[in-house]
């Protein structure tokens, strides 16, 4: 489920990579190398357009259909937690999906806590669900972060130098921008590490008391003004962004 654009060909790189026999990389090495053929005909060209038709193989054996994908943006509200199942009987980010995407057997890659919403990805592609957990591939995340009263100049320094948690652990910098508002100031954080909970302990340890807490944006996706609770489908083009994104 890539969205209504989905392209009638494709390069043949990528359709050896869909079909989930190696990443788009290592399938130009096969097509340069002679390896592959299109229609029984050896094909150099990486770039070369091919249809669902067309038969790819490599070595002579046929590639196995593309596998069938789901990718699916989420505003995740607050009080849902990013699990399949909760024990406690809490509702759970699949709850928010339609009947039909449910059924697709989608995952949560990452996680927001229970008060925190904002953009959340779940998908069946466990290829590239397992890359943009690991720590090698992290994206970039943007939050805005609405706290209580005005930030003292020294709290956005700390943030900005790569502050020393409580726990002991030390941060990379956090880019942050920070914008009064009528009920308290909003700062803008981009993080480019993943610690638990980092952007709650950040402000506990600052003294600041969060108001709402909601990522908007995570790699090559944007939340946009998605309301909280509704889910999308991820276009062609930010399938693509987001595998590229990670090596695929």
């Amino acid at each position: 489920m890539t969205g209504p654009d989905a392209p009638a060909t494709q390069r043949l790189n990528k359709a050896i990579a869909a079909s989930g026999l190696c990443s788009r990389r290592k399938a130009d090495e096969l097509i340069l190398a002679g390896r592959v053929s299109v229609n029984g005909l050896p094909e150099p060209s990486p770039g070369r357009q091919v249809r669902p038709q067309d038969v790819l193989a490599v070595d002579g054996s046929p590639l196995a259909a593309p596998q069938s994908y789901a990718y699916v943006l989420l505003h995740k509200p607050v009080r849902v937690v990013c699990t399949a199942h909760d024990p406690e009987g809490r509702p759970t980010v699949l709850d928010c999906l339609p009947e039909a995407l449910r059924e697709l057997r989608l995952y949560p890659v990452g996680r927001l806590d229970y008060f925190s919403e904002g953009l959340l990805l779940l998908t069946n592609d466990g290829a590239l669900a397992q890359r943009l957990c690991h720590p090698s591939h992290h994206q970039p995340k943007t939050y805005e972060v609405l706290v209580r009263g005005a930030v003292p100049p020294a709290a956005l320094e700390a943030m900005r130098a790569g502050m020393r948690l409580a726990e002991g652990e030390q941060l990379a910098p956090v880019t942050v921008s920070a914008v009064p508002q009528a009920r308290g100031t909003l700062l803008r954080m981009v993080l480019h590490q993943g610690l638990n909970r980092q952007i709650r302990r950040m402000c506990r340890d600052l003294a600041l008391t969060i108001l709402r807490l909601c990522r908007v944006a995570q790699g090559p996706l944007a939340l946009g003004d998605l309301p909280a609770g509704v889910a999308r489908a991820l276009t062609s083009r930010e399938v693509e962004a987001l595998r590229r994104s990670v090596g695929l």
